[in-house]
């Protein structure tokens, strides 16, 4: 395998990424190249316009973490990060301080923002701003691809008494940010994404993949959107490589994030079964081919067999590169 690509979230997925590429340096994947490329195709539905800024959350989260820039204890935004500009701002009183932006962080989304008032896309964005993240330590061997250079954004419903409908609508980065998605999701609204087209290079390196990893990002908001980009379900479908995914769930319970309210909210099984069947074998119109479990649920490899996947368990804590490298292989084997 000389071509592998992944579709990401952010946190879960970044993890699963750094281990991947962990494992291919260390020579430790199955029939993997040692000088085999990455690309990521990333989730850009959770972006979001504040204080005049474009900020993406998952194509930052990705590029952080491959970059050794990511604060591993809050899980996002950078390391040594200080917050006058923030303090100001609940100084001033103004609105949506909720949503934290750290000041060395701000500088990626005004370095954005400037470009796309300019005329840039978000790819073309994207790929200047790995000039520093990525560029360095792995040349050309890791791209970061935005799934659309489109406006997408996901919504969630909640129940409002003081609303006349009963419900109000917030962005996705408030039910999870503001309100730590403690309140049930009644539905889920992608604003957008009916609309949007693959971005550039998204499909080809689907097409020209020898192998395509779901990790274990959110199979709803984060990679459930990515699918959801016409025509990429499609590809995805067609393409020769094989499809292998890793449960988000383990032993009925997310990892992290909101994956149960996203399940419950779309009817979908919380379980590590559960999230297999959602995406479904390819040979039944799916989208996948295998799908990897914990040990702790490695009861439910049957029934993920029966619905015709290639199953199997294995850990899927990500403790270490190490460990995340080990998982990826497993998944690796399970297709290969």
């Amino acid at each position: 395998m000389r071509h592998i690509t992944v579709l990401s979230g952010g946190h879960g997925g970044a993890k699963f990424i750094d281990g991947l590429l962990h494992g291919i340096a260390a020579g430790t994947l199955p029939g993997v190249d040692p000088d085999a490329t990455v690309t990521v195709v990333a989730n850009t539905a959770d972006d979001l316009w504040i204080h005049g800024l474009k900020v993406c959350p998952d194509l930052d989260t990705v590029m952080y973490t491959l970059g050794d820039g990511l604060d591993h204890e809050r899980g996002w935004g950078r390391t040594e990060e200080t917050w006058s500009v923030k303090e100001d701002l609940e100084a001033y009183g103004a609105p949506n301080t909720w949503f934290g932006l750290g000041d060395r962080d701000i500088a990626t989304h005004l370095v954005r923002t400037q470009m796309l008032e300019a005329g840039f896309t978000l790819s073309q964005v994207t790929d200047a701003l790995c000039e520093r993240w990525l560029r360095p330590r792995y040349g050309a061997g890791v791209r970061l691809l935005p799934m659309t250079d489109d406006r997408v954004e996901t919504h969630v419903a909640i129940a409002d008494p003081d609303s006349p409908s009963g419900r109000r609508v917030v962005h996705f980065q408030e039910y999870w940010v503001r309100l730590h998605a403690a309140v049930p999701a009644e539905q889920l609204v992608f604003v957008g994404l009916d609309e949007a087209t693959p971005g550039p290079g998204v499909l080809e390196a689907i097409t020209g993949a020898d192998l395509v990893v779901v990790p274990p990002s959110n199979p709803v908001v984060s990679v459930g959107t990515i699918l959801g980009v016409p025509g990429l379900r499609e590809v995805l479908r067609a393409t020769s490589a094989p499809v292998v995914g890793l449960s988000p769930i383990i032993g009925g319970n997310h990892v992290r994030g909101m994956a149960e309210q996203m399940l419950t909210a779309v009817g979908a099984e919380v379980s590590a079964a559960g999230v297999g069947l959602h995406y479904g074998a390819r040979a039944a119109g799916g989208v996948i081919d295998g799908w990897l479990v914990d040990s702790v649920d490695a009861a439910d490899v049957p029934r993920l067999e029966q619905a015709g996947l290639r199953a199997a368990a294995a850990p899927l804590w990500m403790h270490s590169s190490e460990q995340t490298a080990a998982m990826a292989a497993a998944a690796i084997a399970l297709v290969g």
